[in-house]
């Protein structure tokens, strides 16, 4: 967690990353239960595949997103998908912690960081002593940039993705490629076999890659770096969309509980990017602006076009993720006029995509899906002037009262680290007191619980030796990997996040962050929508069946049996 916020610090305060169905409209006031539940794929429809999947995901949306800007989008973004698409309404994620890294690797493994590996989106590495990023690989160098953000692969993902499972089938004739301004999130849906993964570096405005995928970047890709979309996007003030009066959804717009870039005095529209590009770090601050999605989209399409993807006789992917929601999320919080005007701008790139692929491949030879890799809480601190219960951990002064317990009762603190908010102990110095190793975990969790801001703790051993079927405990142990996670487990009381006094994070088992919304498109996809409980796993089994190949090997989701019955 603490390497999230040090990267959004940074780049925030361093930088301000054919035939048409019979519709039925599905508007805000639907029922809560199941509005239809869609035809089943026919054996002869599942002889024929769609000639490319497009899976998007969007970094920090919610769930209520969809009802809460329903009356202010376009007809042919979200609205289209909801109206023509399948709308599994009630997804949720099973695991924790929700975070960047392990939701795009669930959402295309099929499972949990428990077998998928990737626990976080950095973390303690047992073997080394030192924290390793979920992307990294030493290994390989950048191709397009000398800046060690190039330096990245999937190598730490211990499992196979949909993507890999397709390139496969194919004889590794299908083209896989994924981007998203964040690295982790276009190279872990891409998997481990990917023709090309591309991701943005902020210090020069380009997309890049690295030698896992190849020695040097496509020509067009060189070309559409040369068009310098980023500095043409930041060459104005990002304005709301419609007139600010109307954004009746969010709080007002000068507040408390945002966070104030360099170069202004509040937290207010409009944001001078010309004259705040000046003063932090450049081009990196189209990521927490809506044109990094724009920048996006832009590049999906030339991907699409340039890549001849969905043109040959097998089925290619294109994995999309837009980065840009999360970078404003956890700067002003889900109730802030900046995010609105956000959804109402992506809401429109996702029109224009949607437009660009009826146009080159077809709606009903496509199979879209959308998704988000997680959600996020409200502002605790809005949440406490409202007098619901609600704080800030102060996670420093957690673990110094740990180790200050530690000292008193084994004379040394016996603490490795504290990432995620997992203690690993150093089982060597247990060792060598001749301590139970089990004994000493159980007496950090109980003192941990003695913390007013935690409402669980979990021990390995606990973890190790137990099945918890429901609840957080549940969800905590479907994001324990045995031989990457520590050694005691915390869980806050819903809430409660580790963070910055303004903007917000996430990362918790509670509803808030692993409830996301869910929506086909497209090839063989009936309209309706339904409120049966799916799980974030299920997507990739789901993929699976539908084009007839085999589930990721390390997949433990079920297809979502109204889509493909």
């Amino acid at each position: 967690m603490k390497f999230l916020i040090s990267i959004f610090t940074f780049i925030f305060s361093a930088a301000l990353s054919a035939q048409t169905p019979k519709q039925t409209i599905v508007s805000p006031s639907i029922p809560k239960t199941a509005v239809a539940i869609a035809s089943p794929v026919t054996a002869a429809s599942a002889a024929s595949k769609p000639k490319l999947v497009v899976g998007i995901v969007i970094d920090q949306m919610r769930y209520d997103y969809i009802y809460r800007y329903w009356d202010k989008f376009g007809n042919d973004g979200f609205k289209r998908l909801v109206n023509e698409g399948f709308f599994c309404r009630n997804t949720n994620y099973n695991y924790v912690p929700t975070y960047t890294g392990p939701g795009h690797t669930s959402i295309y493994t099929g499972t949990t960081p428990a077998v998928h590996g990737i626990i976080a989106n950095d973390w303690y590495d047992k073997t080394t002593g030192k924290n390793l990023y979920c992307a990294e690989d030493e290994n390989v160098k950048g191709v397009g940039t000398t800046a060690p953000e190039g330096k990245r692969s999937p190598v730490n993902m211990l499992t196979t993705t949909i993507t890999d499972e397709l390139h496969i089938s194919s004889n590794m004739k299908s083209k896989i490629i994924g981007i998203a301004l964040k690295d982790r999130s276009a190279i872990l849906p891409a998997g481990h076999t990917a023709n090309a993964a591309y991701w943005y570096d902020g210090s020069i405005g380009s997309f890049i890659t690295s030698t896992y995928y190849m020695k040097e970047l496509p020509l067009w890709v060189q070309e559409f770096n040369k068009k310098e979309l980023p500095n043409k996007y930041l060459s104005q003030p990002w304005n709301t969309l419609l007139p600010i009066d109307q954004y009746t959804e969010s709080v007002a717009d000068d507040n408390k509980y945002e966070f104030i870039g360099k170069g202004e005095t509040k937290p207010v529209f409009p944001h001078n990017l010309p004259e705040l590009m000046k003063l932090n770090g450049g081009l990196n601050m189209i990521r927490s602006t809506p044109f990094g999605n724009s920048l996006t989209k832009d590049f999906a399409i030339e991907v699409i076009k340039n890549e001849n993807m969905g043109k040959s006789s097998v089925t290619d992917f294109l994995a999309v993720s837009f980065s840009s929601p999360d970078y404003i999320g956890h700067a002003y919080g889900p109730n802030s006029v900046e995010q609105e005007d956000d959804y109402l701008r992506l809401d429109k790139d996702l029109a224009e995509l949607l437009k660009f692929i009826d146009t080159q491949i077809g709606r009903n030879n496509t199979l879209i899906f959308l998704t988000a890799d997680h959600a996020a809480p409200e502002v605790p601190a809005y949440l406490m002037d409202l007098k619901i219960p609600a704080g800030y951990v102060t996670e420093n002064k957690i673990i110094d009262s740990l180790k200050k317990h530690l000292v008193k009762t084994y004379g040394d603190t016996l603490v490795l680290s504290f990432s995620n908010q997992q203690v690993f102990l150093n089982h060597k110095m247990i060792e060598s007191k001749k301590l139970v190793l089990q004994q000493v975990q159980e007496d950090v969790a109980a003192f941990l619980l003695t913390m007013p801001s935690v409402a669980e703790v979990l021990t390995s051993a606990t973890l190790n030796n137990s099945s918890f079927t429901e609840g957080s405990r549940y969800l905590m142990q479907k994001g324990f990997n045995a031989k990457r996670s520590g050694d005691v487990l915390v869980n806050y009381l819903p809430g409660w996040i580790d963070y910055m006094p303004t903007g917000t994070t996430h990362g918790s088992p509670y509803s808030y962050d692993t409830h996301v919304p869910l929506i086909f498109y497209g090839w063989n996809i009936k309209q309706g929508s339904s409120s049966e409980q799916v799980y974030i796993t299920d997507v990739a089994a789901t993929l699976s069946m539908m084009l007839n190949i085999q589930f990721p090997n390390g997949c433990t989701g079920k297809p979502i049996s109204f889509l493909v019955k």
